[in-house]
Formats: structure tokens, sequence, C-alpha cells
């Protein structure tokens, strides 16, 4: 089975194909900006039609949640209008979706995990763009599986830990908000979902159940939580960390106070095995120093 994948230099796309090899069943093409700009309909409808996918994994997307609220025009753009564009080019062509949304849908007031049928209401441009791409992949009718997730994090790119190992390099101390809670999801796992699901759908079609699903790894953190594990597994790196509320660090988005996610719909429907989210930096910590030090 023939398989594209959008924004494959960002970290989910690169954890794919990282992870690819291991499924010999699956056939990939990976794609970024410069092989595949998401944003140019004809592009993509010439693209798809060259390489006739039977699946496509949109992991592109504008992730620059505070940038985004003075770029909302270049978040809709890529979050919205160029998910629109692949769904489109998809049902032209007969291909499935999987596309990757965000806990940053919901307005973070409840106080038990979300489930996939709960209200969104964004309180980001971010958030809200991130919805449209929703919206676009439903209104199209196309086999997809849409995976909302949280807090995602790798050994690839920009993301929580690798700012906190870059400052814990440079300070002694860091203040990090202890009032939003979530859950930490390493892309290393996110990305083990994704192809085990690609797997089962080239084996029997009929195992490619078409839905809106939560993912990210087992557990309940903050911020501040995160950052103390993070710190606490590089024994090397001395650095306190200090918790503040998040109205003594203001951002320019609204940020959930609360985004955890139930998980049942994804372990029931495609035998998902969850990793608990400390057990995952810790693999993840591994992976940064071992390819620091390679």
């Amino acid at each position: 089975m023939k398989i594209i994948v959008t924004g494959s230099k960002g970290q989910l796309g690169r954890s794919i194909e990282e992870l690819s090899s291991g499924y010999a069943e699956l056939a990939f093409v990976f794609t970024d900006v410069e092989e595949l700009d998401i944003c140019d309909s004809s592009e993509v409808n010439h693209f798809f039609e060259k390489e006739v996918p039977s699946l496509v994994i949109n992991c592109a997307a504008y992730t620059a949640v505070d940038k985004a609220e003075k770029e909302a025009v270049l978040a809709d753009k890529i979050n919205h209008q160029a998910v629109a564009n692949l769904a489109l080019a998809c049902k032209k062509i007969g291909a499935r979706l999987i596309h990757i949304s965000t806990d940053y849908l919901f307005d973070g007031t409840k106080s038990s995990p979300y489930h996939e049928k709960d209200i969104v209401r964004p309180q980001s441009v971010y958030g809200i763009s991130k919805l449209g791409g929703e919206t676009a992949i439903l209104h199209s009718r196309i086999p997809s599986i849409i995976i909302r997730t949280s807090w995602l994090y790798s050994a690839y790119g920009s993301n929580f830990v690798k700012t906190m190992l870059r400052l814990g390099k440079e300070r002694n101390q860091l203040s990090v908000v202890s009032d939003q809670t979530g859950t930490p999801t390493y892309a290393g796992d996110l990305a083990k979902v994704i192809l085990d699901i690609s797997r089962q759908t080239a084996l029997n079609e009929k195992h490619f159940v078409t839905g809106i699903y939560h993912y990210s790894n087992e557990g309940v953190a903050s911020w501040f939580d995160f950052a103390k594990a993070i710190f606490e597994f590089q024994q090397e790196m001395i650095c306190q960390v200090n918790p503040i509320d998040s109205t003594a660090y203001p951002t320019p988005a609204i940020r959930p106070a609360y985004s955890v996610l139930n998980k049942s719909k994804i372990k029931t429907t495609f035998a998902v095995g969850i990793p608990y989210w400390r057990d995952s930096l810790k693999l993840c910590l591994i992976k940064i120093s071992k390819d620091e030090n390679e």
C-alpha cells in the first residue's frame, strides 16, 4: 500500500520515517513543502494523480501557537485550507486520510478527560485553525481518521523537552507553569500507532474505522511536572524548577487549563497499547543524548 506522508521534516513526520522500515507492507512517499506545497490545490491534485496513494498521513501543520495570534491568515492557510486541499484530492482518487489534530480545540474547563464527542470551543487562533481543518475533512466525507493529541515532543525539532534541556544548561533554576494540566505525548509513540493502523488497513480495509480519536501517553501532568521529570532523568544537569501560575507567565494565546484526553475509543477500536508518559520521556531523553554524542 502506497502512503504519502506530508510534513515529513516535522517531529511526527520524522518519527514516522524513522520507524517506517519496520513496516514492509507499506510503501512511503515522504514529502515536505519542498516536494509538495499542500497550500497549492493544483499542485496537490497533480501530485496525488501522479503517485496515486491509497492513504495520506498529514503531519504538516502550523504549530507556533503564540505567533499564530498575529498570523491568523497563515495559520488558517496551513491548518485549514491546505487540509481541505488534501481532503478533496483524496476524494478524487479514492484515498483515505489520517490527519493529526490537537487538544487546543477544547476550552479546558472540564475536570475529567475529554471524550471525542465533547463540545469543541477553541480559545486561540491556532485552535480555531485546527478546528477548521477537522471540519473540512468531515465535510468532504472521505474515509478519514482524525487523531487529536497533546503536548507533542521528540528528539527532533523544537519542543518543550528540547527547550528545557537548552535552558537547563544556561540557568540553575527555572519557573514553569503548574496550573495547566494535560499529558505529554512522545511523537515516537504516536507514530507507531499511526503506522500500526496503516498496516492493519493494508491487510484489511475494514480495519480503517473512520472517526475522530484521542491519543496521548497515559497519565496526567502539569508543565511543571513535565519539567521536573526532565531534570530528574537528566541527573547530570542540576536545575531547580519552581512552580508558577499561568497569570505570572502571560502568553499571547490562551491555553486550555485542563486538556487531558480520554483514549478509550482508540484503545478499543485499534487494540492500541499506550505507554505511560514518564516511561516514554526516559526513552526520548536517551535518544537525544545518543544523537548528541554521535
